[in-house]
């Protein structure tokens, strides 16, 4: 009895720890970061930079958790979320609710104080879309996948925000590459899961696309416009050759799993598709920093 009392604040907070969906925050946190790095004017203000990412963080984990909290009973039907916090009783929804509220309400002062009142602007927009947008419209419509990739587009917006100021061609251009990026991710993704969604009652298109032919076909549309959209931080001399020959391949190799997934329509193309766009942005943002052109 000794050995099990202190284990029990350890599981509460890995509890509120999972509500944030720690590998999405991270991402968002990421691409925000880069965005940043790309718009920094010569020297890097580290301080603002710090802020950004704190707040960032903050404004996203507040969004993943609020959107726990709206969906814990659709979640309880699907094997794949079935033990996430809420529907397992660990923790109860009102808990969630607070600590999502404080959570975000705290990343948007942190934004608005100590970074700009834009990227907290950008910050709302993208917290207000994922939660009262995305969410909501997951149990409504298939095009809920596409609408939800664009707050997931937006943390490069507020990352080049926090050092300009304002929103010029290269942080849409970022946005762009997110944005599309984000849609053969999800439809890999809605495809391996179609079964846990449809037991969720989440309209996906993969939920009532039997032979998986409008799935896939939307995978390959959408990675095939990724490859031209990834060039623009090159054609806009965000960045220089090494980034666009490296863009380029990187596009055509996602591009060609979307080809494969499209023929087979199987799991395990599917697996490979979505391992292939996971493997592909951090190459690509790495890249896009590595090779980047200062901005004056």
């Amino acid at each position: 009895m000794k050995l099990a009392a202190p284990a029990l604040p350890a599981l509460r907070a890995a509890d509120f720890i999972e509500l944030t969906k720690p590998r999405i925050t991270l991402m968002v946190v990421l691409t925000a970061a880069v965005a940043a790095v790309v718009a920094a004017p010569g020297h890097m203000p580290v301080l603002r930079f710090l802020h950004l990412l704190v707040g960032t963080a903050l404004v996203a984990a507040g969004a993943s958790t609020l959107n726990q909290v709206l969906e814990h009973e659709f979640d309880a039907r699907m094997r794949r979320t079935a033990n996430r916090p809420i529907p397992s009783g660990r923790l109860q929804p009102d808990q969630a609710l607070l600590f999502g509220v404080a959570a975000a309400v705290t990343g948007l002062l942190e934004l608005a104080l100590a970074v700009n009142l834009l990227t907290a602007l950008v910050g709302a927009a993208t917290l207000a879309g994922y939660v009262f947008v995305y969410t909501p419209l997951k149990r409504v419509s298939s095009l809920a996948t596409v609408v939800g990739a664009i707050p997931g587009a937006m943390p490069p917006l507020m990352g080049w925000a926090a050092m300009r100021d304002q929103l010029g061609p290269g942080a849409w251009a970022l946005f762009g590459l997110m944005f599309f990026w984000q849609l053969p991710h999800f439809l890999a993704i809605a495809w391996i899961y179609r079964a846990d969604y449809e037991r969720g009652g989440y309209p996906m298109l993969a939920v009532g696309d039997p032979d998986g032919a409008r799935t896939a076909r939307q995978a390959l549309l959408y990675g095939a416009a990724l490859v031209p959209v990834s060039l623009l931080p090159a054609a806009l001399r965000l960045a220089a050759g090494l980034y666009l020959l490296s863009a380029l391949a990187l596009g055509l190799g996602l591009l060609a799993c979307c080809v494969l997934f499209a023929l087979s329509r199987s799991t395990t193309a599917a697996r490979r598709l979505m391992l292939a766009s996971v493997l592909y942005l951090p190459a690509l943002l790495l890249l896009l920093v590595l090779d980047r052109v200062p901005l004056h």
